[in-house]
């Protein structure tokens, strides 16, 4: 007899060989995979000092840090202008008048729809916008957009006896959004909004398409120099652990958050004394 949990049942010796053997053949696949890209990119001389020698010019790293500095710049932007826009229209959705629900709800739908590179595209083209602002924009509205449906399903998948509980103390809807549904629904939505955010990162390397000088747009002037045999997988080995880099620092600070909601004495439940006997005076029962 095995022991069992609630879930599943504790596999036994043969279930447990049985998930060694599978373990051992599955690294076994990941490594000859990754000898295999190694053979290749050194049968194909991507590790020759002349492909690498670009990084150590002083040039070249100021090139790729200022990229750094645009990337950043334009994804902090984006940022802040995506979750203002999408608590906007997630207000707007939200409201009971059918006016601003409607408007915002196009909005949504319109943006969230339209791809973003077309966006950057016709802001940059069209409205004659320099190339920050245009890529700033076009992010902004399409993750704005999907932002705000974030919020208003985190909104809604708060039980809905809080609202009517705040309701029944003489709350107001603006009181009740603000202390009541809002704080529950964010530690909910933190993934959400934190995955959205790295695909708001990713991005920003559609700024190269319009001139502008984000990282991506360095690394591709790097890969294209004649002089250097066009290295273009060892700006690939460079840029990408940048960009996996700050994916998983927002990731861990989404997490940092998480971790400090849950600890915070404003979302802790406060503990509650025992009652006391109560005195019996004379006569009562």
């Amino acid at each position: 007899m095995t022991e069992s949990t609630a879930l599943y049942d504790i596999p036994g010796p043969h279930a447990r060989q049985r998930h060694l053997l599978y373990g051992l053949a599955s690294t076994a696949v990941l490594l000859a995979l990754a000898g295999w890209v190694l053979y290749l990119l050194f049968d194909t001389e991507q590790f020759t000092s002349a492909k690498w020698t670009p990084f150590a010019y002083e040039g070249i790293q100021e090139l790729l840090l200022r990229g750094l500095g645009n990337t950043l710049k334009a994804f902090a932007c984006a940022s802040v202008l995506s979750l203002a826009l999408g608590a906007v229209l997630a207000t707007g959705r939200l409201s009971e008048h059918r006016v601003p629900r409607w408007i915002s709800t196009l909005l949504v739908e319109f943006f969230r729809a339209m791809p973003v590179l077309v966006m950057i595209f016709f802001i940059f083209v069209a409205l004659k916008v320099q190339p920050l602002p245009a890529l700033v924009a076009g992010l902004a509205l399409y993750n704005g957009s999907v932002l705000a449906e974030v919020f208003r399903t985190g909104v809604h998948a708060v039980a809905r006896g809080q609202g009517e509980a705040a309701y029944a103390l003489g709350m107001r809807k603006a009181q009740v959004m603000t202390y009541v549904l809002v704080p529950q629904a964010v530690r909910a939505m933190l993934p959400a909004i934190i995955s959205q955010l790295v695909v708001a990162l990713k991005d920003t390397s559609l700024g190269f398409l319009i001139t502008y000088e984000e990282f991506l747009h360095a690394g591709k002037l790097i890969a294209s120099n004649l002089d250097y045999d066009l290295p273009f997988i060892p700006v690939v080995l460079v840029v990408s652990p940048v960009y996996i880099g700050m994916c998983m620092l927002l990731s861990w600070f989404a997490t940092w958050v998480a971790r400090r909601e849950r600890h915070s004495p404003k979302t802790k439940a406060v503990d509650v004394a025992p009652a006391e006997p109560r005195t019996l005076l004379p006569g009562q029962q």
